[in-house]
Order: C-alpha cells, then sequence, then structure tokens
C-alpha cells in the first residue's frame, strides 16, 4: 500500500514564508492573515512543503472557514476531503454549533452549508464577522437552541453554587473571627495573671499553711530534773535526822 501523498497539520511559524507566497498569489490580505497563523491548517506532500491550507476561526461557538488556498489546485480534489474531516473535529473537540463560510467551491455546499434560509438564521452570525464583505453559506452542527438552553441553566447553577460558597466561606470567617477573639482574650488573662502573680511572689511565700508554721517555729523544751540520792548513812544519822519519839500513854 503507497503512503498517503498530503497529509495535514497545524500551521507554525516556519511556515509563514510559504504561506505567505500563497496568499500573495490569491490575493488574500495577507498582513490580516498573518495573525491568525495559527488558525490555519496546511496539507503538506513528502517533501513537507505546502500545497495547501485553509483557516478556520472561531468566535462564540461558531466556527468560520476562510481563505482557502492551494499552490497546485490539481491536489484540492485529495486535500478538501482531508481538511473537511480536520475542520468536523476541531468542531467536536470545542463545542461549535454553527458553521460559517464564504467560500464559493461547490464541495462546501456539497457537504451541507447553505446560504441562511431567513433573516433569523442570518442574524446569528457573530458580531466579529458581520463587517465582512460577501455572501455566507451556514451550517447548523448542533440544536443551538437546547444547547444554549442548557449553557444558561448551568450558568445559573454555577451563580448558586458561587453564592452558596460565599455564604460559606463568610460564616467560616466569622467564625475564625470570634475563636481568634476568644484566644486573644484567654492569652491576655493568662498574661495578667502570670504578671500579677510575679508581682506578689513576696507575699505568696510569706504567708504559709497552718501546720507547716507550727512545725517549722515550734520547739518542745523537755525540763531537766536532777534527783540527789541520799546515802544511807545519812539518813539513819540522828544528828542530822532527829527522831521524834512516840508519845507516851498515860
Amino acid at each position: 500500500m503507497s503512503p498517503a501523498p498530503f497529509s495535514l497539520r497545524r500551521a507554525t511559524v516556519d511556515d509563514l514564508p510559504a504561506l505567505r507566497a500563497l496568499w500573495d498569489s490569491m490575493r488574500f490580505p495577507t498582513h490580516e492573515l498573518e495573525k491568525l497563523l495559527t488558525n490555519f491548517q496546511v496539507a503538506v506532500n513528502a517533501e513537507d512543503k505546502i500545497v495547501g491550507a485553509v483557516g478556520f476561526e472561531m468566535q462564540q461557538r461558531h466556527g468560520r472557514i476562510h481563505s482557502e488556498a492551494y499552490s497546485d489546485f490539481s491536489a484540492a480534489d485529495i486535500v478538501r476531503p482531508m481538511l473537511w474531516t480536520r475542520l468536523q473535529s476541531l468542531c467536536s473537540n470545542h463545542g461549535v454549533l454553527r458553521l460559517w463560510t464564504q467560500e464559493v467551491s461547490p464541495f462546501w455546499s456539497h457537504n451541507g452549508l447553505k446560504p441562511p434560509h431567513d433573516e433569523a438564521e442570518r442574524a446569528k452570525l457573530p458580531e466579529a464577522w458581520r463587517n465582512i464583505e460577501g455572501d455566507w453559506l451556514t451550517l447548523k452542527l448542533k440544536d443551538e437552541e437546547a444547547i444554549l438552553s442548557l449553557d444558561k441553566e448551568f450558568a445559573l447553577y454555577m451563580e448558586c453554587e458561587k453564592a452558596r460558597s460565599a455564604e460559606a466561606l463568610g460564616q467560616a470567617r466569622k467564625l475564625k473571627s470570634v475563636a481568634t477573639v476568644i484566644a486573644f482574650i484567654a492569652a491576655f488573662v493568662g498574661f495578667g495573671a502570670a504578671i500579677y502573680l510575679f508581682l506578689n511572689r513576696q507575699s505568696f511565700r510569706q504567708i504559709a499553711p497552718p501546720n507547716e508554721g507550727m512545725q517549722a517555729e515550734t520547739t518542745v523544751v523537755v525540763p531537766t530534773t536532777t534527783v540527789e540520792s541520799a546515802s544511807p548513812s545519812a539518813t539513819n544519822d540522828p544528828a542530822t535526822n532527829p527522831v521524834t519519839p512516840p508519845a507516851k500513854a498515860e
């Protein structure tokens, strides 16, 4: 099986010289397109030379296909289906609801892009593209009304959730403030008590419990008694111990 003759990739700064030459050959506003360089998808051959390119810009979930150009239009029949597949993938990845283009090639109309059928559909063209002159083709990719309604409901839901989160955060901040005040008061009271104890430490030392005071200050004095023993001789000596004779009975 022979390899594919072309491949697609996103344009880079290195592609700018080749793209300038391509845009100049198509008489496109090169200076304006340079600002949209990274919006371009390029088709390159086996030598990595650009053979075709197309721009794809997105606004408000709408996509614009623009500035299609080829250095060799004989490759267009092969490259266009590849580019179309690539653009459809980009639309799916970025949630694009509707496509717009001013390209005149029958390829685009054959793939569903048609002129707006009424003014209401024409009015859906994003404001940024309304000053571009020319006729427009458009293709609705998804049910815009249903998706936009869902988007609005989701946005409303997110707003409600943000309000709830803000309310919860406000309550948490209030509780944190109350806790901070309580902690500050407790710290202030503790600091004051410490200062009071420090300033009155001498008074607390002088005041001791009663039991400790009695044990510290009471001294038990035991009197000393001297007992003199009388010798037997001194006790029985009449001179020293006269004995009174008993009274005579009458």
